[in-house]
């Protein structure tokens, strides 16, 4: 009698240990739906106190890493391109549009929007200007890029051409600038069908809205700035790099 009734007792607190850890797990459960829940609703501040900029954890989601380090430095492609980002930014050149021979300016003194995104792909081991030009010799015939003259030293620095090129080895993502969570770090967007050129920052308002760091004219005093919501232009596309077998079959080409 005493064993069955040790036997019992031993089920009993068993019982009382499962459900005890169940409830555990659920509690665990539930406080992290609410906390995606308040993330996703616009509506709400971010899950922090008052800061001069946000980053994206503070709105519930983790920064998205990729997972290619094309230039084995150990750091994957998306940082090293939001470290170019911030290193451009940094530097804060002059805004000037003119031909350069060779195609680079002096990066870190002057350039357009576009100099921002070949110098970021350039800190992740990518030649924009190369894979750009390769593209352009292989549908020349075609007309994709609608160019009567190739110019390999201006063809990359051309927002339309990038547009195009990143149209066809990109992932392209939704455009709402309210849609937290879905415009990461080193993201690149187009305004009015190629007009101008940025890329996201790490830094995000209020209200999710991601900085931008970008050269867009003479007046600009700094590159990284919270003025999406105020441009009166319209971002037509939204991408984000990932290295994948076209990319790789491209490069490949490269001569």
């Amino acid at each position: 009698m005493a064993k069955k009734r040790k036997r019992k007792k031993v089920k009993k607190n068993f019982k009382r240990f499962t459900t005890f850890i169940l409830a555990i797990v659920f509690a665990i459960g539930v406080l992290t739906v609410l906390k995606y829940y308040i993330a996703y609703n616009e509506d709400l501040k971010p899950i922090s106190d008052k800061k001069d900029y946000y980053n994206i954890s503070d709105f519930g989601f983790i920064r998205l890493k990729s997972q290619t380090d094309y230039n084995k430095n150990g750091t994957d492609d998306y940082t090293d391109m939001l470290n170019g980002e911030k290193q451009y930014a940094k530097w804060n050149p002059k805004y000037v549009s003119k031909y350069y021979a060779g195609g680079y300016p002096e990066v870190e003194k002057e350039g357009i929007c576009a100099d921002l995104i070949w110098y970021a792909f350039k800190t992740a081991g990518y030649s924009l200007k190369d894979m750009i030009s390769q593209d352009i010799d292989n549908t020349y015939k075609k007309g994709t890029y609608g160019i009567e003259i190739r110019d390999s030293n201006i063809d990359f620095r051309r927002v339309g051409n990038m547009d195009l090129f990143f149209q066809r080895y990109a992932k392209s993502l939704e455009t709402d600038m309210y849609s937290i969570g879905n415009f990461m770090p080193g993201d690149i967007l187009v305004f009015d069908d190629g007009d101008h050129i940025a890329m996201i920052s790490d830094k995000y308002n209020e209200r999710g809205v991601p900085y931008l760091i970008q050269n867009r004219d003479e007046t600009q005093k700094q590159k990284e700035e919270d003025r999406l919501e105020e441009t009166d232009m319209q971002i037509t596309s939204h991408y984000r790099f990932e290295y994948n077998d076209k990319i790789e079959s491209l490069i490949d080409q490269i001569k």
